[in-house]
């Protein structure tokens, strides 16, 4: 179907009837009518893929002069273009955000990640109907959509699998396609996953050899495949954005023994091996210098002896889960090849959606979780090195040290969550397009950014920018084409103004100068004094000739750094960034945030066969009293299995049945276990079954005492010595009557979770004095309802 292009600008494309002659009965001679055309955008649309890896920093693939082996990088990169000035907002979910749209992070909501959106404009978490997504638009001019893995894009209170989904791929999100996880982070074994808004299964387990990447990889080239067979006209859009290499870092065996030994002497020597290998291969110009280490980061000479060891190891864990991931995008673009449309696909290659991430502290964790606990304490030297050989897999949570993030970033300064400075923004980028680039292997160095990612899409498919979607008028998209780059490397940059922001890390670029600010440091996430906004001390660089922002002019140069300040205000003023919020902890807290929960006050009633509940989609039960009540039937077998579980094997809590007893289990991170158990077994019949945690009180994280009650009595008694104050899991969920994913407890497993018995209801109370032990059934829901 033809369309012009103002006819394209208004979304979805008026219908317009034909107009002629119409005859009183089909069979008259002269009756015809138009064909019906399938809706296709203008002729020499390409196809599009969009791949964007997590949390790799300018300095670890290979493509870009790292020690991470990416020869499906290299192998675009040889027929295409890299840039070396590419730049994204400093964390995952708003360089997301603003990649789908063109936007700003702040003008769609997402100054932050959505688990600390705020009730302001630009940290809700909430997308402006005024900036459709670019798959919505290319949907609506006849693209195929899909997108496999990642979506970070979801408000937390929609995230349940009763949506809303308005902000789901598959939803609101422009994709007829979805299949993987939404959040910020999965278990690369066994994640929680979907396809479209309905929870499923991953098709194996990790004996049977399963890995994310490589199912959301089998799926995304059977999308494909199937889709030039069945609609080989009709060009598709694929955004690929596997969860690798985001912490957990998973990655089998082989992948992390190829690199046995290369990290040895540390992130110091890795640092000057990568900033030499950057010049050789020109990525970087001839006159940048290597930017010191911070007096935050720790000196690889003075890391403890013993310990080293298992630092070397998250390294070569690291590098081989880079290395796997390319492995699985290279079988990607191998499947578009076979088809024999490689030249009419323009891939874009994105090699981190941040900096290199610095959120393992200098000893790196075992279970990243322990660290947004603020009880990193508790993974000592002794139990680090008793670990040393399970990263990696799948009883690890595992991310690396500090210093390996510092190290990935080379040249640059800083890390991940810095948005001040390049080692928190720029990342190494690719684009492939034989039918619409001329030099193949050249270099770009025109300041770009993701936002330009969209408007360079529609361009190439020779579509406007819409005005109206869905009939609502469109704020005007804020990036900057990147077509004019593709065959005119010496062209002037356009996009020669950005500002950033990240938990009052800022700064901002206008043509070649950048003023900065670092006002927070990524791996203290608890405690730590934070300067006033006025106090924070800013620098000055000229990246006219500074590649790595090496020489801070700002002493020599006063009225400059002054111009740019004030630029970045208005600027900041103009995107929705102020008022600035470097709040850590506090905005964990919905209430103090001021976002929307879906779960009010102090009880939530839940039903046999409920799950895949995310974290806030459950009242919580963190440093407080709370009861568990359920009424069961207990067959004459015993009762075994799940009544209720929050979290998995690195942190959670379970209420069960083993043996005919009742159970409950505390697990801390995966570190320490406290069980309590029944004295006796479960009778027989319908009970109400009960398990009370009086929390100990005075602060975070503290213990408390257990007791289990079965029909109003004491059954059992026990302590807990500490809980989890911040978060159980970044993936795990809370499931009633069986568990999924990995479990609290090894005292089941997931195949056997499922409870033997009838399971009538289960209501969750926090911080009640219900003194009588007993619910009335009567009773139970009005009470229930009453205190939501």
């Amino acid at each position: 179907m033809s369309h012009d292009n103002q006819a394209r600008t208004m979304l979805p494309i008026p219908d317009r009837p034909a107009h002629g002659l119409t005859t009183y009965d089909a069979k008259d001679p002269d009756t015809r009518f138009p064909p019906i055309e399938p809706l296709l955008p203008p002729s020499g649309a390409p196809n599009v893929v969009v791949i964007l890896l997590d949390d790799v920093g300018f300095g670890a693939s290979s493509a870009f002069g790292g020690p991470c082996r990416t020869p499906t990088a290299e192998r675009l990169a040889a027929g295409g273009l890299r840039y070396n000035r590419f730049h994204t907002t400093a964390l995952c979910a708003p360089t997301r955000q603003a990649l789908l749209t063109g936007r700003n992070h702040h003008s769609v909501g997402m100054g932050s990640i959505t688990e600390t959106a705020t009730s302001a404009p630009g940290q809700s978490s909430l997308r402006p109907n005024t900036m459709a997504p670019l798959a919505t638009t290319l949907k609506m001019n006849g693209y195929s959509t899909a997108q496999f893995g990642k979506c970070h894009e979801v408000p937390v209170w929609q995230t349940s699998p009763l949506g809303p989904f308005d902000a789901w791929p598959s939803g609101g999100g422009g994709f007829e396609t979805f299949y993987g996880f939404i959040g910020g982070e999965n278990n690369q074994y066994e994640p929680a996953l979907y396809d479209g808004t309905t929870p499923v299964e991953p098709p194996a387990t990790a004996e049977e050899g399963y890995h994310l990447t490589e199912d959301l990889t089998d799926r995304a080239v059977g999308w494909v495949r199937q889709q030039k067979a069945l609609m080989p006209d009709k060009p598709f859009f694929v955004y690929f954005a596997p969860g690798a290499t985001h912490a957990p870092h998973h990655v089998p065996k082989e992948w992390v023994d190829k690199y046995a030994g290369n990290f040895d002497d540390g992130w110091d020597a890795q640092r000057e091996r990568t900033f030499a290998r950057q010049k050789e291969l020109g990525v970087i110009p001839a006159d940048t210098e290597l930017t010191r280490r911070h007096d935050e980061i720790t000196a690889w000479d003075e890391m403890p002896d013993d310990l080293k060891p298992v630092l070397a190891r998250q390294m070569e864990v690291y590098a081989g889960f880079l290395e796997h991931t390319d492995h699985h995008v290279g079988r990607l673009v191998d499947a578009i090849e076979d088809l024999g449309i490689l030249d009419d696909t323009i891939i874009y290659y994105i090699i981190g959606d941040n900096g290199a991430s610095a959120e393992g502290t200098m000893n790196g964790a075992f279970n990243e979780m322990a660290n947004f606990n603020g009880m990193a304490a508790l993974e000592t030297p002794e139990f680090m090195i008793s670990k040393m050989d399970e990263f990696g897999g799948p009883d690890s949570y595992n991310h690396y040290s500090v210093g390996w993030a510092w190290a990935m970033n080379a040249p640059l300064q800083w890390t991940k969550q810095v948005a001040s400075h390049w080692g928190g923004t720029r990342n190494g980028t690719i684009v492939h397009w034989p039918g619409g680039i001329e030099e193949a292997g050249g270099l770009r160095s025109q300041f770009t950014h993701v936002i330009d990612v969209a408007p360079t899409v529609l361009e190439a498919a020779g579509l406007p920018e819409p005005t109206m979607v869905n009939g609502v008028m469109q704020s005007p998209m804020e990036g900057t084409s990147m077509l004019y780059t593709f065959n005119e490397a010496g062209s002037p940059e356009r996009h020669d103004l950005q500002y950033f922001e990240m938990f009052g890390n800022r700064g901002i670029y206008h043509q070649g100068w950048s003023a900065v600010t670092k006002h927070k440091t990524p791996w203290i996430m608890v405690g730590g004094d934070l300067p006033a906004f006025d106090d924070d001390v800013w620098e000055l660089y000229d990246g006219n000739g500074d590649f790595s922002q090496a020489r801070d002019l700002a002493a020599e140069h006063p009225d400059k750094l002054a111009t740019l300040q004030r630029l970045w205000l208005i600027e900041a003023t103009k995107y929705n960034v102020i008022p600035l919020d470097d709040r850590g902890a506090e905005r964990l807290n919905p209430e103090l945030a001021g976002r929307p929960t879906l779960i009010r006050g102090s009880s939530q009633m839940f039903f046999a066969g409920m799950g895949r509940l995310s974290e806030s989609s459950v009242v919580s039960i963190k440093n407080k009293s709370f009861s568990v009540t359920a009424e069961i039937d207990v067959p004459e077998t015993g009762a075994n299995g799940v009544i209720i579980a929050q979290g998995g094997r690195f942190g959670g809590w379970a209420v069960y049945a083993k043996d005919g007893r009742l159970k409950f289990v505390y697990n801390v991170l995966g570190i320490q276990e406290f069980a309590t158990e029944a004295d006796t077994r479960l009778p027989d019949g319908t009970h109400q079954v009960r398990m009370e945690f009086a929390y100990d009180g005075g602060g975070l994280a503290k213990g408390g005492n257990v007791t289990l009650y079965c029909d109003g009595e004491p059954v059992g008694k026990g302590r807990v010595a500490a809980t989890q104050p911040m978060i159980f899991s970044a993936d795990e969920t809370t499931d009633i009557g069986y568990e999924s994913g990995t479990t609290v407890t090894p005292d089941y497993s997931a195949r056997d979770s499922r409870f033997t018995g009838r399971l009538h209801w289960v209501q969750l109370d926090v911080g009640t004095d219900d003194h009588d032990h007993f619910i009335d059934p009567e009773e139970r829901l009005r009470v229930a309802l009453s205190r939501q």
